[in-house]
C-alpha cells in the first residue's frame, strides 16, 4: 500500500511573448495546453505542469490553463534554457507531496501541522503562499495510484522547510500517524490453492490486485501446507494483510479472482480472527457462479487500465 507520494512540480516561466512560448513548449515536448484541473490531475510523479505568463506578472495561483509535461522540471528547464526561448523569469512553485489518510482526514491535517510546524489551508491558498524552498502537504482520501484532481485534495499543510528534510521525516512517520487516526485496522490472512499446480501466474494476480486496490500492506507471505481433509496434506501459498478495509469487502473482490467465465483457476479463503470466511456471508442470495461474476465485474471497474489489461494477459495464460 502506498501512503505517499510526490505531486507534480509546478513551474512558471514570465515572458514579454507569452505567445511564442507557448507554441515552443509545444513543439519542443509534443504537447498542447489543457486546463489546469486536467494537467493536475493527470499529472504523475515528478512531472511538469508548466504556466506561461506576462514578465511582471505576480500571481501564482494557478490560471486557466497549462502545459502538462511528462519531464522532470530539470529537463524542462534545460530546454528553456539551451534552445533559447525568451523567457525572463522563472518562478518555482513549492515541493508537493501526497499523504493518503482514508478517514479523519481533519484530524490527519492537524497532527500534520503541529508535527512540522505547518499551517493548515486549502491547496490553492497554498500553492500561492508557498515559495520555491518550501513544502506542501497535500491530504487525500483517494488511492494515490489513481489520477488526483484538485478536488481530490481535502487540505494542504503548508510547511516553511525544504522538501527533502520533510520527506526523510514523513516518511518515517506517516505509519505512525496512520496508526493513530486509525487503530483499529484489521489483520487478515489470505491463502491461495490451484490444483493444477499454477502458481506463479495466480500469486502474480492475486498481488497486483492488492497493490492496484491498495487494499494494504502485506506484512507476510510465503509458503505452508493446509489440511482440508484429515491425512489429507496440499501446498497453499499465504499471505497476511494489515488492512482498513472490511474483511468481507476483501472477500468479495478475491472471489473475482477465482474464476473467469465458468473455468476455475485457483481457491482464494480469507481469514479473519482465526475464522474463515465463507463466500456465503458476501453472496447475497447469489449463487457461486453469479457471485464471482458480480466480482468480476466490480473488480475490473476499480482497477487501473494498466492492471486489467496485465490481467486479462494473465487470465488467457492460465486459461489455455
Amino acid at each position: 500500500m502506498r501512503f505517499l507520494r510526490f505531486g507534480p512540480l509546478i513551474v512558471f516561466l514570465r515572458t514579454k511573448d507569452v505567445g511564442a512560448v507557448k507554441s515552443r513548449l509545444g513543439e519542443i515536448f509534443g504537447v498542447e495546453e489543457i486546463s489546469t484541473e486536467d494537467a493536475i490531475r493527470e499529472s504523475n510523479e515528478f512531472e511538469t505542469v508548466v504556466f506561461v505568463t506576462d514578465e511582471w506578472k505576480k500571481e501564482t495561483i494557478p490560471l486557466e490553463t497549462a502545459f502538462l509535461i511528462d519531464r522532470h522540471a530539470s529537463v524542462v528547464l534545460g530546454e528553456v534554457i539551451n534552445r533559447a526561448l525568451p523567457v525572463e523569469k522563472v518562478h518555482i512553485e513549492s515541493t508537493m507531496i501526497m499523504i493518503r489518510v482514508p478517514a479523519n482526514v481533519k484530524e490527519g491535517l492537524k497532527l500534520l501541522a503541529e508535527k512540522y510546524n505547518g499551517e493548515i489551508m486549502d491547496i490553492k491558498t497554498a500553492l500561492d503562499k508557498g515559495e520555491a524552498g518550501d513544502t506542501i502537504i497535500a491530504v487525500t482520501e483517494k488511492k494515490l495510484n489513481s489520477p488526483i484532481g484538485p478536488e481530490d485534495i481535502k487540505g494542504a499543510v503548508l510547511i516553511k522547510k525544504d522538501f527533502l528534510s520533510v520527506y526523510r521525516e514523513l516518511s518515517i512517520d506517516a505509519p505512525v500517524l496512520l496508526m493513530k487516526l486509525m487503530p483499529e485496522w484489521k489483520d487478515i490472512t489470505i491463502k491461495i490453492y490451484d490444483t493444477d499446480k499454477r502458481y506463479n501466474g495466480n500469486i502474480e494476480r492475486l498481488m497486483m490486485v492488492i497493490e492496484d486496490l491498495d487494499l494494504g500492506f502485506i506484512v507476510a507471505e510465503g509458503w505452508d501446507w493446509d489440511y482440508p481433509r484429515p491425512f489429507m496434506r496440499v501446498p497453499i501459498y499465504k499471505l497476511k494483510l494489515l488492512t482498513w478495509e472490511d474483511p468481507l469487502r476483501v472477500k468479495f473482490l478475491l472471489k473475482g479472482l477465482e474464476y473467469v467465465g465458468y473455468q476455475r483457476l485457483c481457491d482464494i479463503d480469507v481469514f479473519f480472527e482465526g475464522r474463515k470466511i465463507s463466500w456465503v456471508s458476501v453472496s447475497k442470495g447469489l449463487e457461486k457462479f453469479e457471485l464471482a461474476k458480480k466480482a468480476r465485474e466490480e473488480l475490473e471497474s476499480l482497477l487501473s487500465d494498466e492492471v486489467r489489461g496485465r490481467l486479462k494477459v494473465l487470465d488467457e495464460v492460465l486459461t489455455r
